[in-house]
């Protein structure tokens, strides 16, 4: 009798409500991505062949802080030795680099987001090996020798072609130029910079001391400034913080004493655009700190351990709930309290500078070849879309890497002939963040389309009765991403019932849902 009564209580569906009258608009930008690898020429073939269906896409990350838009050279930093090279294009056309991209960027309709340098220098050469080292520093002078300074503003009037021979780089020439060259047919904007509190590491050669307060605010108000004096239609992102030490003390900044950087940041940025908004996106990156079984769940190689795949498949939920408290050195320095990170981030944009926009320009959950992997983005970019986030990139993801790839595709070409998930978020109650996620949507363009993604975060099983309030289903089809059925998902088990939908989603997996009215 018990086993009976066991066995009732684990076949009851999981009861899930969505509310058709309660719309909120999810923006198109969410499902952004970043370069797969900074080598544009590979970049172009990758986006051309497989990101249909995304909707912006970066021109970022550190590479681009001493990008020379005049020779398209560049320095790698401390990712690849602090050399200068021709990595982000061999050609010596001015804006090469940033022409390519946006020829193939805009004619699919996706947002274009490019990276003005705002650094003080970019690479003056493309020689890797000067000197017999490929480290800049290695060179005589190299400051002067192996870099250009860069302003924000060139005296007098800008010019194209610009002055390869004066030994300066103006960004409001740049600026102007894109502008010149950029298509009506998607938006283009600009981000000041990468990763500004993180300059002293990863370009330690340019800007060997840390960074303050001071220095980048008023640094992101001359640059931003500039860009809304050329190009006042577009949008400007920054200030691109790395993480949670950059947003939250600009890594302990000496003259930080005590002060929240986003706070004191986008208080700066409204006194300083009382004559005209300066910072249009709120932009910071998040690459989670979650460990599970001794690994942080960004990393790892070789096979994975359990409990790393199930801290992963829980991450997202750092996004918003307030009940979950992830195991990282953030919640610790917390007190043990949750991150909550996008309602935190809007409430402190709410009350700092009213009206901005929020951006993730790079992210990444790892795991992009297992399924706890294609689970965690999936609801990454679900929560993107119901916590009111303006725009997000992943980092570096590409097609090969199938099963994060797939994740994103269970949003914006489920069934791999185009069809996407709608663009009116709407309520839904009933779900078990620990077990399950769902997210159900509207097309504004078509009232006959109710979308949903349903994922399922336990390795068993599971049947869910989804009562679809106000929206009468004649037809349904499903498609389920599950672990090894990446390229093409299978046929999904969701069926019409009086009140909506019985939908049975096989453990670790993403179904997603069409019905039609």
């Amino acid at each position: 009798m018990i086993v009976l009564l066991l066995s009732l209580i684990l076949q009851t569906p999981t009861q899930i409500t969505v509310d058709t009258g309660k719309q909120t608009p999810i923006s198109p930008y969410i499902y952004g991505i970043n370069y797969p690898d900074n080598w544009i020429y590979d970049w172009l073939k990758e986006w051309d062949g497989y990101h249909q269906g995304f909707t912006l896409a970066r021109e970022g990350g550190n590479r681009f802080s001493a990008y020379n838009w005049e020779t398209n050279a560049s320095n790698a930093g401390q990712d690849y030795h602090n050399e200068n090279d021709d990595y982000l294009a061999m050609s010596n056309e001015p804006g090469w680099t940033v022409r390519k991209f946006l020829q193939f960027v805009q004619p699919t309709g996706a947002a274009a987001l490019l990276t003005v340098p705002t650094l003080g220098y970019v690479s003056a050469d493309k020689d890797t090996n000067m000197f017999g080292d490929k480290d800049v520093v290695k060179t005589p002078d190299f400051l002067k020798r192996r870099f250009l300074r860069s302003y924000a503003t060139k005296p007098g009037k800008v010019s194209f072609p610009p002055d390869t021979t004066d030994r300066a780089v103006y960004q409001n020439e740049f600026v102007s130029w894109v502008e010149s060259v950029k298509s009506p047919k998607s938006p283009v904007w600009f981000s000041l910079d990468n990763e500004p509190d993180f300059w002293s590491h990863t370009h330690s050669r340019i800007h060997p001391t840390p960074g303050t307060f001071a220095e980048i605010i008023a640094n992101n108000i001359e640059y931003a400034s500039m860009i809304k004096s050329v190009a006042r239609a577009s949008l400007v992102f920054g200030p691109a913080n790395y993480g949670w030490q950059g947003f939250r003390t600009f890594q302990n900044a000496v003259d930080g004493k005590g002060r929240d950087f986003v706070d004191t940041y986008l208080s700066s940025m409204r006194e300083a655009g009382k004559k005209g908004r300066l910072l249009d996106v709120f932009d910071f990156h998040w690459y989670p700190e979650a460990m599970g079984d001794g690994a942080r769940i960004i990393y790892g190689s070789g096979p994975e351990k359990a409990g790393t795949a199930a801290a992963r498949i829980q991450a997202p939920r750092s996004l918003w709930d307030p009940t979950f408290v992830e195991t990282s050195w953030i919640t610790q320095s917390l007190g043990g309290k949750p991150i909550r990170l996008l309602p935190d981030m809007s409430e402190r944009i709410a009350k700092h500078y009213l009206g901005t926009k929020m951006a993730i320009t790079e992210y990444d959950f790892g795991g992009r070849a297992s399924i706890s992997g294609a689970l965690a983005q999936a609801d990454a970019l679900g929560v993107f879309g119901r916590y009111g986030l303006f725009a997000a990139c992943h980092w570096g993801l590409n097609h090969t890497q199938k099963a994060a790839f797939a994740g994103c595709l269970s949003f914006v070409n489920f069934d791999r002939h185009g069809s996407r998930f709608g663009d009116l978020g709407l309520a839904v109650s009933g779900e078990s963040p620990a077990e399950n996620s769902v997210y159900a949507s509207l097309d504004s363009s078509d009232s006959s389309r109710l979308t949903l993604v349903v994922i399922n975060k336990t390795s068993q099983p599971t049947s869910l009765s989804i009562a679809t309030k106000g929206f009468p289903g004649r037809s349904v089809r499903s498609f389920v991403v599950r672990d090894g059925v990446y390229d093409s998902p299978d046929s999904g088990s969701a069926r019409l019932v009086r009140t909506g939908l019985e939908v049975s989603a096989p453990g670790l997996s993403i179904t997603t849902i069409e019905v039609r009215s």
